[in-house]
């Protein structure tokens, strides 16, 4: 079999990890492999009660895991600056992890107003980048990953209605967001790059994988013992992820499954849309970021 799997994670002894939405899905399985692999893992979660659950389950298999609650919640921009200077106080980062996602929702609004999805999936990952990556900087081959998705392609972003008070879609809104999240660490590796920080960026997706994401899909639902058939399971869907967090990648590369279509197999480095890579909207959306999250990385435009 060609490509990325958990078995091909190395030892990550002595490196620490941040993993946001750890404690269900593809992150519990990313925390899962890190902890077993000897890395520190700090799950970054909402609920205390379900990231020590997860702990627990982690242990089950590596009795000695070094893991730590992280509170995060990522529709909080003051509960994410929070989570930033708590994790500034680790004596390292080696990677963070942006894996803390929602799917589907109806219309809801993060607490400084955001339409959910947008303000989770990116802006939410934008702010705790942004916040971290000071302390990342100081970890020489310290990693941002950002998990992005196959529903980027075809997406689109309404640049007059980023925060939903017009219209809204549920499945839009997500692509949208997913969208984001592409051009996002596609920009983010261009200003790196340019400011020659010695963090690098690298995006991942997990194909279709099943987890509890699809848990807005309502009647939808009904399908999903025979749909699962044909998807990766959590473990499979965390392979990019892991992959990109520790294998060896391309700054700036984009990972996921290989299989058909790119719902699921081994991982590796896989394709984007020609927007998830144009340079005028990802720089737009930089700047909308800085501007809506009042959070500035600080990194230079590139050329």
């Amino acid at each position: 079999m060609s490509g990325f799997t958990e078995a091909d994670v190395l030892d990550q002894s002595g490196k620490a990890f941040i993993v946001t939405g750890a404690n269900t899905g593809l992150g519990f399985e990313a925390s899962r492999v890190l902890a077993a692999r000897g890395a520190r893992v700090l799950l970054a979660c909402r609920d205390k009660a379900k990231a020590e659950d997860a702990m627990a389950r982690i242990r089950e298999a590596t009795p000695k895991a070094d893991l730590a609650f992280l509170p995060l919640d990522q529709a909080d921009l003051a509960s994410i600056r929070t989570a930033a200077e708590l994790a500034a106080k680790e004596p390292r980062i080696d990677a963070l992890i942006n894996n803390a996602g929602v799917m589907t929702p109806p219309l809801a609004r993060t607490k400084q107003g955001f339409e959910l999805q947008f303000g989770v999936n990116h802006l939410g990952c934008f702010a705790l980048t942004a916040l971290l990556l000071p302390k990342l900087a100081e970890t020489k081959g310290s990693r941002v990953v950002v998990t992005s998705s196959i529903a980027h392609r075809g997406a689109k972003i309404d640049w007059d209605d980023l925060d939903a008070r017009k219209s809204y879609s549920r499945f839009g809104r997500y692509a949208a967001s997913k969208l984001a999240n592409a051009l996002f660490f596609f920009e983010m590796d261009r200003r790196l790059r340019a400011a020659g920080s010695p963090v690098t960026v690298v995006g991942c997706h997990p194909g279709s994988a099943s987890t509890n994401l699809g848990r807005y899909l309502g009647p939808l639902q009904v399908l999903l013992p025979l749909v699962k058939l044909f998807l990766n399971t959590a473990a499979m869907g965390a392979w990019p992820t892991l992959q990109a967090a520790t294998g060896r990648v391309k700054p700036g590369g984009y990972y996921g499954p290989t299989g058909f279509r790119g719902i699921r197999g081994v991982s590796g480095e896989v394709s984007r849309s020609a927007e998830a890579q144009d340079p005028e909207f990802a720089r737009r959306l930089w700047d909308v970021s800085v501007k809506m999250t009042a959070i500035d990385p600080g990194l230079p435009q590139a050329n």
